[in-house]
């Protein structure tokens, strides 16, 4: 097989759930133990971190991974979904994984996991275990794909756990409630090894402490160690992201006020970033040497050392473009929040979303006053056009349809003057198609 006859024997023959929903989840390891058992168990070899929650882990897997490789540790990055190229979920140093990696473990894996019978997910941990392995990753920083107790990635023994937060997504898998899903998210904390939640949540901290308290596992909030005393998003040409920090623990990494500089713009990085600084001070009480200076690089190169994109990401100016990957009620509130501290003529917005979403409680967060461009991205989860705008009606929104990303956002671009403001998000694979 070539790279492209890889590819598509890995989306269209396995079940991929990105694409088509709950008929891919599995709803236990024992693929991924038995993938990895044949592979000789390359997840023992390097040292990892394990990421999860429900929105902000793809931000802040990049900024560790970014950090890492500013200190010079040579660090795997293991990422889902994927925006262009199936080869951004598994990365070294910010290197995507060579085309002819992904060839040759397929073919010759491929007799062998066929009688596992693993789903694409799976056989990507597979892939991305047995790369970091070979390469002798010094450590890998690991984004859970879904959930965490269940998620195939839970096999590694980490350094350190991390839990973003928590809000309503997948619920007809993780579960109807945050304690159902802080259940679930809770399952990749592990016996003795630390644990970083990135958001305190009163009704579900009890979640993660009895968990913590089961594995004899340090529990730290981020907000317990840092504080965010000022933020300003530079609209420049090139933004940039300028936070103001303190430190409300004595620290030999930190002073106490700090400026970050990011070349993440979106104003929900604060949180992010406040979770990463957490992380860099657990770290430096385990052994590594952490120094400040690397950790501010690490956070203003994100971009350069990762290639990470979709993040509030502005892609054209007269009119602004800007793309981002926010798809929840979370993250769509995160977004208008977002869009409240900025100044412009008028908001268009090209919105796209997929079918097995709470469409409606979404859509009510959406601003009234905007221009609509409902679409459809070109995969089977995605949410009929019409569909959307009939929901969409009922809420007051305004808007015409398009039964593809392009057309929309064309449309978009025709209509807007130049000091218009064209929003691009709704769903992962309409950014995607955008980028």
């Amino acid at each position: 097989m070539n790279y492209s006859e890889t590819l598509e024997y890995l989306f269209s023959q396995l079940p991929m759930y990105h694409r088509i929903g709950a008929a891919a989840y599995k709803s236990d390891l024992n693929n991924t133990i038995a993938i990895c058992s044949d592979l000789g168990n390359p997840q023992n070899n390097f040292k990892s971190i394990h990421i999860a929650g429900t929105n902000g882990k793809g931000s802040v897997s990049h900024f560790l991974a970014s950090i890492l490789q500013e200190m010079g540790y040579k660090t795997g990055l293991y990422t889902s979904p994927h925006l262009k190229d199936f080869r951004e979920r598994i990365r070294i140093n910010g290197e995507m994984i060579p085309e002819n990696n992904v060839v040759e473990f397929v073919e010759e894996h491929q007799s062998q996991f066929d009688k596992i019978k693993p789903s694409f997910f799976e056989w990507t941990v597979g892939l991305a275990f047995d790369y970091f392995s070979n390469e002798k990753v010094d450590i890998a920083i690991i984004e859970t794909g879904l959930g965490g107790r269940l998620d195939s990635t839970n096999i590694i023994s980490p350094i350190l756990s991390v839990i973003t937060n928590i809000s309503l997504d997948h619920i007809a898998l993780l579960g109807n409630s945050f304690e159902k899903i802080a259940f679930e998210k809770a399952g990749i904390i592990k016996n003795n090894v630390p644990v970083v939640i990135g958001r305190k949540q009163t009704e579900i901290k009890p979640v993660f402490e009895n968990k913590a308290k089961e594995c004899n596992a340090e529990i730290l909030y981020a907000s317990d160690y840092f504080e965010v005393k000022d933020i300003m998003q530079n609209q420049a040409e090139k933004p940039l992201l300028e936070i103001t920090i303190d430190s409300l623990v004595t620290s030999n990494v930190f002073n106490k006020t700090e400026k970050i500089i990011s070349s993440l713009t979106g104003l929900y990085q604060k949180e992010n970033i406040s979770t990463v600084l957490t992380c860099m001070e657990m770290l430096n009480r385990s052994g590594f040497k952490v120094d400040i200076g690397k950790i501010k690089s690490g956070i203003a190169k994100v971009i350069e050392n990762t290639g990470i994109r979709g993040r509030w990401e502005v892609l054209s100016r007269n009119p602004t473009v800007i793309v981002d990957t926010g798809h929840n009620e979370d993250g769509i509130a995160q977004i208008i929040k977002q869009l409240e501290e900025m100044t412009y003529s008028k908001l268009r917005f090209v919105f796209g979303t997929v079918n097995d979403k709470d469409i409606d409680k979404i859509i009510r967060l959406l601003p009234r006053e905007a221009v609509y461009y409902f679409c459809k991205a070109n995969i089977p989860r995605a949410l009929d056009e019409k569909l959307l705008l009939k929901i969409a009606v009922n809420s007051g929104l305004t808007g015409t349809t398009y039964n593809n990303v392009a057309s929309a956002l064309q449309k978009a671009k025709l209509e807007a003057n130049i000091n218009d403001l064209i929003l691009v998000g709704g769903s992962n694979f309409v950014v995607a198609e955008v980028i």
